[in-house]
């Protein structure tokens, strides 16, 4: 298992159209494997491959932590919470949004936007087509934070940032900050690849 490092807002890989994979190797395999570490790393939830350098359909997802009571905050996703039943671990392959149902807003992050954060408006829930890790593919109804992440992450798969789909008043707010990271005016605690694609470890 590596940490690799993230590709932060700024370099141009963010808005390119990650590629449908064909086929599953080990290749593959061990980037997903990377790809849990790196960012079970930096702490975050979810992970698409360009942010890891890899034009490649792929998403790994953990909220299984969020699970955990927390007394001290209380979450805007509480309100909408994630069904029992579904998965709080999973890679998506190929992932497709065939539906979509309801709207709500919540505050949104990424890793590679350090220490920014904005309101976003989607889908309550939604069904994804998607390959497993046995590239069998599947078909999942999903709701809460995990319809949540799983756009977010598709988004990266298409170029797209959540600051992206912010409104325009709050966008304004955050601009100083986004030029800074693109800048390579940043602290973080994981490894990432700024701009000019140099490795800040």
């Amino acid at each position: 298992m590596s940490v690799l490092p993230i590709y932060i807002f700024g370099n141009k890989l963010l808005r390119k159209k990650a590629e449908v994979l064909k086929e599953l190797n080990d290749q593959t395999i061990r980037l997903i494997v990377d790809m849990f570490e790196t960012m079970h790393n930096a702490r975050g939830i979810g992970l698409a491959a360009n942010q890891v350098g890899e034009l490649k359909r792929i998403v790994t997802i953990d909220i299984s932590a969020l699970d955990e009571p927390n007394a001290e905050n209380e979450r805007e996703d509480e309100a909408h919470p994630t069904s029992p039943d579904l998965p709080r671990v999973i890679t998506l392959i190929n992932p497709e949004v065939l539906s979509e149902e309801g709207k709500w807003t919540m505050e949104e992050g990424c890793l590679s936007i350090p220490d920014v954060h904005g309101h976003v408006e989607r889908a309550e829930k939604i069904r994804v087509k998607f390959r497993d890790t046995e590239f069998k593919e599947q078909e999942l109804l999903m709701d809460g934070l995990l319809a949540r992440v799983v756009l977010h992450e598709i988004d990266h798969l298409d170029g797209i940032l959540f600051v992206d789909r912010m409104k325009k008043s709050e966008a304004k707010k955050i601009s100083a900050k986004l030029k800074a990271i693109s800048n390579g005016d940043i602290e973080v605690d994981y490894p990432v690849v700024n701009a000019d694609e140099e490795v800040i470890a």
